[in-house]
């Protein structure tokens, strides 16, 4: 069983960690090596079923039996590179850093200082569960998810890293504020009881309701890697297949009918719909969100349980999804980006992935976030419609092709009327405005994003004019926080006039100077990367 959180808090680091570096759970060599085993097997598998079929026996037991002994050298080297690579790897905890040693050719060893840490996160994968094991992974405010990443420890080491880590953190903050430095080889503070509290839950049937909104593709990719693998083991000729597919759709033109044409359809994004709900099961069940003192948590996962955490001190600001069909039925996503974490897992969390408003403006102010308001949005300019329109243009020239060498493909003509329904409704879709607290700027016409910045966490206000704007008078007013982020992701203003992009630039600076008068600096300004 695994001691309570303020039991593990009480005891020294080295209670912990042991006096010495620790290495990962001997259990993890086990997890490696069936997952190495798993594509070893596959990339077998057709050369085994090939030296099978042969007519010379002869020849076959000599393929097999090189197969045969490739494959235990393999398995050999592997398990060997496998063990060196547990054994080099070593953990410890001590008062003031996190020291995590590993590499068998290339040795390496970082040290993570305890007042970076946010919080630890476990995530434990099925096969993970299924011995006992977690991943543990130390949040800091960098951009590597691999910084302190533990790929397995047990769950009981896993849940008292978390609470001495967190016992260091308040601790050395505590000494931060009064100049004292921890001493080597202090005990860790006692850890703050875990009151936590539920703020947000996906119900089971919310959850089943998300997965329908979720359309995936995944039914089309998934069938087609599989069929390429039979072909290659079971030797069949996908070109023959092909012109057998060819030759029935010439045979079924002809018979074509607009319920036939319909039922197609509506079979395809029958399958589309169940592989959404599916990965969304998959991925969303349990999702249960709680807040304790300067955190939020989160918690879901039906194969692969994830508990991640979010300091609300490290939140740079917030971004709230309208899907296309969900947006419109009043249901919101709420994502926050967090500092220096990036696009992935440890950067981009999501606080609820299927909220009504009222939800989503319950839980910005405990994310430390303003919240939104629709009054007072101006629109960018009205020539930001261009992008979109160059942007419908490949589409209308693979059609013409296609309708050039299929006639029939002229049919789909009234699918340009999308895109250019789309660019005309741009400038008015994406809106922007100065609220006291923060920066507000939507940008989508199909799916709508809202994003909500703190004044005090813009880092940086930069004019961007590509050729095609410059030729225009537009311009691209860049935000940029300490949050890493890219491209769509990022809250940009786009096709400004190029006047009306510089007094807005020299205002959001202002508005930013007044927000750290009024409170400490948090990082000084930098240049902001284009998407």
């Amino acid at each position: 069983m695994s001691p309570s959180p303020v039991a593990a808090a009480n005891e020294t680091p080295e209670a912990v960690g042991g006096p010495d570096p620790q290495r990962l759970d001997p259990r993890t060599l086990l997890l490696y090596g069936v997952r190495s085993f798993g594509p070893m097997l596959a990339l077998a598998t057709p050369a085994v079923v090939s030296l099978w079929r042969e007519d010379d026996p002869m020849r076959t037991v000599i393929g097999l039996a090189i197969v045969g002994s490739l494959g235990l050298l393999l398995l050999a080297v592997g398990t060997l590179f496998t063990w060196l690579s547990w054994r080099a790897f070593t953990y410890e905890v001590r008062p003031g850093e996190v020291v995590i040693a590993r590499g068998v050719i290339h040795r390496s060893r970082r040290s993570i200082p305890v007042e970076r840490i946010q919080d630890v996160s476990i995530t434990r994968r099925p096969l993970s569960r299924l011995l006992g094991l977690a991943e543990v992974r130390i949040e800091t405010g960098g951009a590597d998810a691999d910084e302190g990443k533990l790929n397995s420890v047990s769950l009981a080491e896993a849940h008292r890293l978390r609470a001495v880590l967190r016992a260091l953190g308040v601790a050395a903050a505590a000494g931060r504020a009064r100049g004292v430095e921890p001493a080597e080889g202090a005990p860790a503070a006692p850890a703050p009881v875990d009151n936590e509290t539920v703020v947000y839950r996906l119900g089971g049937a919310r959850l089943i309701l998300a997965g329908l909104f979720s359309f995936s593709l995944v039914w089309i990719v998934a069938p087609l890697g599989l069929l390429e693998y039979a072909g290659r083991v079971f030797d069949i000729d996908a070109a023959r297949w092909a012109s057998l597919l060819l030759d029935l759709g010439e045979e079924t033109h002809s018979r074509l009918s607009p319920a036939l044409v319909l039922g197609a359809v509506g079979v395809a994004g029958g399958a589309g719909v169940l592989a959404g709900l599916v990965q969304t099961v998959l991925r969303d069940f349990g999702f249960t969100l709680t807040r304790a003192e300067g955190r939020l948590r989160s918690r879901r996962g039906l194969l692969t349980r994830s508990e991640v955490v979010v300091a609300v001190r490290r939140i740079q600001l917030g971004l709230i999804e309208h899907g296309t069909v969900a947006g419109r039925l009043g249901w919101r996503m709420l994502r926050v980006q967090t500092l220096g974490g990036g696009d992935g897992e440890s950067g981009r969390q999501t606080l609820a992935p299927f909220a009504r408003p009222a939800e989503v403006e319950a839980l910005l102010p405990l994310a430390g976030l303003p919240a939104w308001s629709d009054s007072g949005l101006r629109p960018v300019s009205s020539r930001h419609m261009i992008g979109g329109v160059i942007e419908a243009l490949p589409l209308a020239v693979i059609l013409l092709v296609a309708t050039v060498v299929w006639p029939p493909a002229a049919a789909a003509g009234p699918l340009l009327l999308l895109p250019l329904w789309v660019a005309l409704r741009r400038p008015r879709a994406h809106r922007y405005s100065l609220t006291p607290p923060a920066l507000q700027v939507q940008r989508g016409v199909l799916t709508r994003r809202d994003w909500i910045v703190p004044w005090h966490r813009i880092q940086a206000v930069t004019l961007r004019r590509g050729p095609l704007q410059r030729r225009l008078g537009l311009a691209t007013l860049c935000i940029d926080t300490a949050g890493v982020s890219r491209g769509y992701s990022q809250p940009h203003i786009h096709d400004l006039d190029e006047g009306d992009a510089v007094s807005l630039a020299r205002l959001v600076l202002a508005r930013v100077e007044e927000a750290r008068q009024a409170a400490p600096p948090l990082q000084r300004l930098t240049s902001c990367s284009a998407p």
